[in-house]
């Protein structure tokens, strides 16, 4: 049985049961066994990650930052163990997607979570020098971070982005690893305690639990030594712990779901149908479709050169060769969920049967509904069928396709295809002005499945594909912020006061409030 990492020592757990890895290759179970903890490692996880959350009140953003960069240093020396155990349980292919793509993306989120923390800016730091108030973000306390199944690396609840913008914020992090890829998540954890004791962090920064029942779950985002929550998974857990954490105020940043809607105008088939159904066969069955940002629905307008794109992605699908699903979970939830839109009266272009027996996977599928069809069950038809799948929808008219856009539930992306010579510019500007508030990220001629890691990204959306339409997930430094409070010194005395807000700061950019004049300072 694995070790659990609590208190900065890696022990037996405290555990009455067992979970194995399954490769989805072979559907074959992993050794070796992973403990489901029960709630006595949670309650000393917590114990030990209050006493490092007042410990690094102490330190310096630098110090912080040198723990971050001396764990990416790390992770790229353990690089290829990583990246082995992600392919034995996750499938994905080492070059193309593991080490060519999610082992560099996370090493390079993790130093620019080490630049914000060193710069200080991302908390804000302000002074109204005529009243002498001053306010600044600070850390918020032990961050739970719930991992996704589908990025072991970027993603993952010991690695990824949650995890690299709770740190910069101050915070220590409880990791729950996902029960996909619980070897993976391990040898992180590793990276993260020699990294942890090479500059000096306090025990308890950073602590795995592997998995609990989902009742210590919910008292674990719930508890009063929480500060907050990072989750990524399914919408149906997801707000279970929303529930157990909003009753007492806890806060909790979730990705849920989200069909990630393309809106394809006329003119841009005209001008261009053969390459955009390239780029959508390409969108959506990347990763076998296991994306969070994979287009899901595809919205149409009725005429010709739709006729011959459904054609065209139709044959496409039907000749792709049929991708690995990360779990038999995630195959039966794909399965049942394309029935659901079946049974609701989507007809079946290709696919929603099963493929390999001998690997976890689905075939390829295509189902197409009229608005009217979808407008008459929006909601059911808005299920989300996640893995490689899609809706099409085919409207008579433009205001027929903007009502559906109006009553779309949130989104994390939304996509609109227009011709290049203006004759879809009206049609644009009708459905783009009920798009813009129906996501997070609104995107143009371009498939939404990249997530590119950059400060002006919005990784995040309205409800349910997010908890909160306000925070983004991914953009440093704006991630931090889910991370923080906002602390407020209203007449202290100036020894007193963090070295962010003092009037002599060395670093960071505030701002100041000067003769009832407000400006930016760079203190650098």
């Amino acid at each position: 049985m694995e070790k659990v990492l609590i208190a900065g020592q890696w022990r037996e757990a405290s555990a009455s049961s067992s979970f194995q890895a399954a490769n989805p290759a072979t559907r074959e179970l992993l050794e070796p066994q992973y403990p489901v903890s029960n709630w006595e490692d949670c309650d000393e996880a917590l114990t030990a990650a209050a006493t490092a959350a007042a410990a690094l009140r102490n330190l310096s953003g630098s110090q912080i930052a040198d723990f971050l960069e001396a764990y990416a240093n790390d992770i790229e020396e353990h690089a290829e163990a990583i990246v082995d155990m992600a392919h034995a349980e996750t499938a994905y292919p080492k070059e193309t997607r593991l080490a060519g793509g999610e082992m560099p993306r996370t090493t390079n989120q993790l130093r620019q979570a080490a630049a914000a923390a060193r710069d200080g800016s991302w908390a804000l730091p302000t002074i109204d020098t005529a009243t002498n108030i001053r306010s600044v973000y600070g850390a918020i306390g032990p961050v739970c971070v719930f991992g996704p199944n589908n990025f072991p690396l970027a993603f993952g609840s010991a690695s990824g982005g949650d995890f690299a913008a709770a740190i910069a914020a101050g915070n220590p992090v409880i990791a729950k690893a996902n029960s996909s890829h619980p070897g993976t998540t391990k040898l992180f954890a590793e990276c993260a305690q020699r990294a942890a004791l090479a500059t000096g962090m306090p025990a308890g920064m950073v602590q795995l639990i592997y998995r609990t029942n989902h009742a210590d779950g919910e008292r674990l985002v719930s508890d009063a030594r929480t500060g907050a929550t990072g989750y990524t998974g399914s919408r149906q857990a997801g707000l279970k712990l929303k529930q157990a954490a909003d009753l007492v105020g806890k806060p909790i940043y979730l990705e849920l779901s989200s069909v990630n809607p393309v809106v394809i105008l006329p003119g841009a088939l005209a001008e261009r149908g053969a390459e955009i159904a390239d780029e959508f066969t390409g969108s959506c069955l990347m990763g076998t479709g296991q994306f969070c940002t994979n287009p899901g629905l595809v919205l149409l307008l009725a005429g010709e050169y739709t006729d011959q794109f459904v054609k065209a992605i139709t044959s496409k699908f039907a000749e792709a060769p049929v991708g690995t699903l990360l779990s038999a979970g995630v195959e039966e939830s794909l399965a049942s969920n394309l029935q659901v839109l079946v049974n609701a009266g989507a007809e079946m272009l290709v696919g929603n049967a099963a493929a390999d027996a001998g690997r976890f996977c689905y075939a390829n599928t295509l189902l197409k509904v009229t608005a009217t069809q979808f407008l008459s069950d929006a909601e059911i038809m808005q299920t989300e069928a996640f893995g490689n799948s899609s809706l099409l929808l085919v409207a008579e008219s433009v205001d027929e396709l903007a009502k559906v856009v109006s009553i779309l539930e949130g989104n994390l992306t939304g996509c609109i295809y227009s011709d290049s010579t203006g004759t879809d510019d009206d049609a644009y500007d009708q459905i783009a002005s009920q798009m813009r508030m129906k996501v997070g990220r609104l995107l143009n001629d371009k498939m939404p499945t990249g997530v590119a890691v950059s400060a002006a990204m919005n990784h995040g959306g309205p409800f349910p594909a997010t908890g909160h339409p306000g925070f983004t997930a991914v953009g440093i430094p704006g991630s931090l912020l889910r991370f923080g409070m906002l602390q407020c010194y209203d007449n202290i005395r100036p020894h007193r006061l963090p070295g962010i807000l003092k009037d002599e700061s060395p670093n960071g950019t505030v701002w100041r409030n000067v003769d009832g004049s407000w400006t930016q300072a760079n203190l650098t």
